[in-house]
């Protein structure tokens, strides 16, 4: 008899692990691979909160200041009393203002200020400037995978232990120098924290959160298959578990019907006439306004496993993903012309960590002539197709898989450094594969 999963029972067990390696384990540190919408800022939460609990002084490390107060409110959300400091910058406005109508949470930009408080959070970067006397007993870093390892390197010292989370299919660490001198190494500084705490340190335990909440039953094999090979994962929720239906009518044109194909299988293809094209390509720019124009006006509801009484589907509740900056800015001169302004419209980088019922996704290969390690990253697309709950509809010129086969990798081959896997090539034509079974073709 095959035993039933039970998502629940399995992320329960894998916290409960983690747990009592963070606060009865010997090792110095407790390595957390999350796919996306697992629970990683649950996770960080619950962890800090047993620590507290214990009576062990902890610091939390974060990426960016919205991940810094987010943890924050989360924190204060959970336990009110518990006495808390936010480490910030001398910059005129350093942190969210909410923060402000929470009593038990302390605020300065000098470490010594927040000294005897049961948490303290900052930036790895306001971090790195921190002279401790006595080192913390216990750190929590989270994103731990968009940290570079040279940011931990300034950080280390100031703590005895620590527990490391991340998405390990998401963005490598942004740097903005070359870092080809140091490839190989063991101490490439611009290696991600972890691949460089792994490189010196094996024996550390390592974990994986078994389950996302966020994906859909539909998304979650094709994100697992092309993106976690090594730290697959399930959906906590089945097929028929959530619903996204419409109002009004489809009125044949592609945009709709390829909503009413996503909104049926969860995945949808737009695919415009193959052919070479400015980066912003106007006619795919336009495609991707024009279908979330229509995803608003038909009236869409979503119902799922938070609510049975469907919850309309507005602008809030969806996203509008890009590979580059100036692309973004041209969808939302185009929304803006179609009377659209409050759906968020942004890079895969400023994506992560994010979550809406439904995502349009202008993919990073449209119209190229080539292919580039920057539009092959796996993490780039992993980003874009793993924001949503409901629906992911991809907006793409055909010929991407011609393109992919015509653009061999032709990175040199440095020995020592970690492989990642699946490359871009595969992670790519996986989710073309899929994309193909839900393909709408259209020409505007």
């Amino acid at each position: 008899m095959t035993a039933v999963f039970d998502p629940g029972a399995e992320a329960a067990r894998a916290t409960a692990d983690i747990l009592d390696d963070t606060l009865n384990g010997q090792a110095r540190g407790v390595v957390v691979d999350s796919p996306p919408g697992a629970g990683k800022s649950t996770l960080v939460v619950r962890a800090a909160l047993e620590l507290a609990d214990a009576g062990r002084p902890l610091m939390v490390v974060a990426q960016t200041n919205a991940q810094v107060d987010d943890l924050v409110l989360r924190l204060a959300e959970k336990n009110a009393e518990l006495p808390v400091g936010r480490l910030h910058s001398s910059d005129a406005d350093p942190y969210d203002k909410a923060l402000d109508d929470l009593p038990n949470v302390r605020k300065s930009a000098k470490a010594a200020d927040l000294s005897g408080l049961a948490v303290v959070i900052s930036t790895a970067a306001k971090w790195a400037h921190v002279k401790v006397d006595e080192p913390w007993r216990h750190a929590i870093v989270d994103e731990a995978y968009q940290m570079r390892s040279d940011s931990l390197l300034a950080v280390a010292g100031l703590f005895e232990r620590a527990l490391f989370v991340g998405d390990p299919g998401q963005l490598d660490p942004f740097s903005i120098v070359g870092s080809e001198q140091w490839a190989g190494l063991s101490y490439d500084p611009s290696a991600s924290a972890v691949t460089t705490l792994l490189a010196h340190n094996p024996e550390l335990p390592q974990h994986r959160l078994p389950v996302s909440w966020r994906l859909p039953a539909s998304a979650a094999p094709l994100v697992s298959d092309a993106f976690y090979s090594y730290t697959r994962f399930r959906s906590g929720t089945d097929h028929g578990d959530r619903q996204l239906t419409f109002g009004v009518p489809s009125d044949g044109s592609g945009p709709d019907r390829v909503i009413d194909e996503a909104a049926e299988s969860g995945w949808g293809l737009l695919e415009l006439p193959a052919r070479h094209t400015p980066r912003t390509d106007p006619e795919a720019v336009r495609a991707v306004a024009t279908v979330v124009r229509r995803l608003l006006d038909r009236g869409g509801a979503a119902t799922s496993e938070r609510s049975p009484d469907p919850a309309p589907l507005t602008a809030d509740r969806i996203a509008v993903g890009t590979a580059h900056r100036d692309q973004a800015a041209a969808v939302r001169a185009a929304l803006a012309e179609l009377g659209v302004t409050d759906v968020t419209v942004d890079t895969a980088n400023r994506l992560q960590g994010r979550e809406y019922d439904v995502t349009v996704v202008l993919h990073p290969l449209s119209g190229r002539p080539d292919a580039t390690a920057f539009h092959l990253e796996t993490g780039r697309l992993c980003v874009l197709t793993s924001r949503h709950r409901h629906a992911c509809i991809v907006v793409c010129r055909a010929g991407v898989g011609d393109l992919l086969d015509d653009y061999p990798s032709t990175e040199p081959v440095q020995l020592g450094t970690l492989v990642k896997f699946p490359d871009g090539w595969e992670a790519n034509h996986a989710v073309l594969a899929r994309l193909a079974e839900h393909r709408v073709e259209w020409r505007p």
